[in-house]
């Protein structure tokens, strides 16, 4: 299966992006006809997840009955993600400038850039909720409400709440609604793999519209950015296997293979949220991850944690500085690592959103906040790769909780 969702992927990306180049007038009319088939298995994947996420919170932490093994559980996944959020910052801070530093852009290129950017500043910047608007949804005025509309982090702390609740009542009470949310879990899962099966087809109906799309020129300076900030996320992925091997006690190959149906999932839809189920399924089919993992790390995981913020943010910032002649020095990067890694916990959960954020952060750093409408403009790409990078994180996260914790991944040897 994941050999052949990968060939999948890459077919669709390579077929696309050739009708563009060579201007196959009727491939790329059949890949934008097929592509709601993509989007159909999308929308399948993603109506697992809140009945998932619930049945599994619920059944994870009620199984147990300990609140403060939950509490510990949740302080050292906030730990491990501040710890790959600045590894991630430290890491972009040292590799980008040795592309971008060779970036050269001509005074004319550079007018018209910043021509575009003038009125190109994102219209939803001031539409974004602000941290303490943030904080303030996190417990839903209607539960119902935040799982209609796809809200994870509000649900996942109504359903803690609700799940510790449960830990309170008799055992005779209690049983038969755990029991119940197990059920509905594991036919959850039986859906999810039902879907999952379907993925090479949903997969390259995806990929081959977003060929085409990707297959349109871009200016010099700007592939340059891109290409810079999708090899920089590729990079930083790739090092996040090794990650899980020592701190996670995980064999790589095993990680891989773990990891790659949701990466592609991610990939093509550019949404953390529909690789959740098939982030469950791998942690535990392939890494046998409790359901204290699976059912609340990797769902808390998902709510909150983007690991690509730093990154994407470094890379941006460096970027512009570029096409505005505003040097940016290792004590403004560094302080860039630590605000991102702040800020990326009120992130929302959409495509492109870390960006909405960084126009004031410009400012702070002498840039305009227009560029961030620049980077914005040409995120479809780079996107992607910050997608995969989130999901190889939550798994990553969930292997290294899952050897430290009492109740996680059960390691193979390492050999």
């Amino acid at each position: 299966m994941t050999l052949r969702v990968l060939v999948a992927l890459l077919a669709g990306l390579a077929l696309g992006a050739g009708a563009t180049a060579l201007n196959l007038a009727p491939l790329r009319a059949l890949a934008l006809a097929i592509e709601p088939v993509g989007t159909l298995w999308t929308n399948a994947i993603r109506m697992t997840v809140v009945p998932l996420v619930v049945a599994l919170v619920i059944s994870g932490v009620a199984d147990h009955a300990d609140l403060r093994r939950v509490g510990r559980l949740g302080g050292l996944a906030i730990l491990v993600f501040l710890g790959l959020l600045i590894g991630g910052g430290v890491f972009t801070v040292l590799v980008a400038p040795l592309s971008l530093d060779r970036l050269v852009i001509a005074p004319e290129v550079a007018a018209t850039l910043r021509a575009g950017a003038a009125g190109a500043t994102p219209s939803g910047t001031s539409q974004m909720p602000s941290l303490v608007q943030r904080l303030l949804d996190t417990i839903p005025v209607n539960p119902v409400r935040a799982a209609a509309d796809g809200a994870m982090l509000p649900l996942v702390v109504f359903t803690l709440i609700f799940a510790a609740a449960l830990t309170r009542l008799e055992p005779a009470r209690r049983e038969p609604v755990v029991r119940l949310f197990h059920a509905v879990g594991d036919a959850m899962l039986v859906v999810v793999r039902w879907v999952l099966a379907l993925a090479p087809v949903g997969i390259f109906a995806l990929a081959l519209g977003l060929g085409v799309r990707m297959g349109v020129a871009a200016a010099g300076a700007l592939l340059h950015y891109i290409l810079t900030l999708s090899a920089v996320l590729f990079a930083f992925t790739l090092l996040l296997y090794p990650a899980a091997w020592l701190l996670g006690r995980v064999p790589i190959r095993r990680f891989a293979a773990a990891a790659a149906p949701a990466q592609a999932v991610a990939f093509s839809s550019r949404s953390s949220l529909a690789a959740l189920p098939a982030l469950i399924a791998g942690a535990r089919e392939r890494l046998d991850a409790s359901s204290t993992i699976t059912g609340f790390v990797l769902p808390f995981a998902v709510s909150v944690f983007r690991v690509n913020v730093p990154l994407a943010w470094v890379v941006g910032a460096i970027f512009l500085g570029r096409l505005y002649d505003v040097p940016l020095g290792l004590p403004a990067l560094l302080g860039l690592v630590l605000t991102s890694t702040l800020i990326s916990f009120s992130v929302p959960g959409i495509p492109s959103a870390s960006l909405f954020l960084l126009a004031p952060v410009l400012v702070d750093l002498g840039l305009p906040a227009e560029g961030a409408g620049i980077l914005i403009a040409v995120d479809a790409i780079p996107d992607m790769f910050k997608t995969m990078a989130n999901v190889t994180a939550h798994l990553t996260t969930a292997t290294i909780l899952g050897r430290a914790g009492p109740d996680g991944v059960t390691s193979a040897p390492l050999a």
